[in-house]
């Protein structure tokens, strides 16, 4: 009985070798065809396409993605409830919340930091070529340039806040040194105005303006053109508006830049 059980099972072994010696026979052989890269000369490409039961792909991970988005909720979140907090312990997060969000962010002073360390302007703020070729390269951007030549009509002491500026008509108003523009527009006392943040953390606003030369987040050289002095009442000579701000305070332009 047993000789016939092992007999049964070698039959079944050998039909099934001979099974499969007849699928390699009529299978044909498999042949690894070029990419399109290769048929060219160049290597082939890496794919980045996860297959299924593969991990994610290799520059990007949902899970970190993820955790960053949760992460930046419940960050908002908290703020929220702290603000609408009474409590006493919660005035100083609030205080320090409101001093960041609305202090302004010093392009032009992160900008010199990276041409310090790198030796070129950062990306994000584009330096006019033109303007960089007109200004010298040993130009030192210690000293300051004057915005225009022309006389004092009324000191910083009149209103503590600018000088005015007289130039001949149709004048260009020069940048007093290089910086990022971070204002175009109308300034309440200022009329048309362009304020520059330089490196220092120091701004200075150009005031009374005819017309501009300059677009906001524009990185502008030293004695670039912002605009040109309105007309004076006598319609043959020029003015604007000079000052200068340091923090929260504006300072007299001439304890800054020597006048003629």
């Amino acid at each position: 009985m047993g000789s016939r059980a092992d007999d049964i099972r070698r039959r079944m072994e050998k039909r099934k070798r001979e099974r499969e010696r007849l699928e390699r026979k009529s299978k044909p052989p498999q042949r690894n065809l070029p990419e399109t890269e290769e048929l060219y000369g160049f290597d082939k490409l890496p794919s980045y396409d996860a297959g299924p039961g593969e991990g994610n792909h290799p520059l990007f991970k949902k899970e970190v993605f993820l955790l960053k988005i949760l992460t930046s909720a419940c960050l908002v979140l908290v703020v929220a409830i702290l603000f609408r907090s009474e409590t006493e312990r919660a005035e100083p997060i609030k205080g320090f919340v409101k001093t960041n969000l609305e202090s302004e962010f010093q392009f032009a002073a992160v900008s010199d930091w990276y041409q310090d360390q790198f030796g070129k302007p950062l990306a994000l703020l584009p330096v006019n070529e033109q303007q960089k070729e007109e200004v010298p390269e040993s130009t030192n951007n210690t000293h300051y340039a004057l915005p225009a030549s022309g006389k004092i009509l009324e000191d910083f002491g009149d209103n503590g806040q600018k000088i005015t500026i007289e130039t001949g008509k149709d004048a260009p108003v020069e940048a007093m040194s290089e910086g990022l523009v971070r204002f175009v527009g109308t300034k309440e006392g200022f009329g048309k105005t362009v304020i520059i943040q330089h490196a220092d953390k120091s701004e200075s606003w150009y005031g009374n303006l005819a017309d501009f030369d300059v677009n906001v987040y524009e990185y502008i050289s030293k004695g670039a053109s912002v605009g040109t002095a309105s007309a004076a009442n006598d319609d043959e000579k020029g003015s604007f508006y000079f000052a200068i701000k340091k923090g929260d305070d504006f300072v007299d332009p001439i304890g800054v830049i020597k006048f003629e």
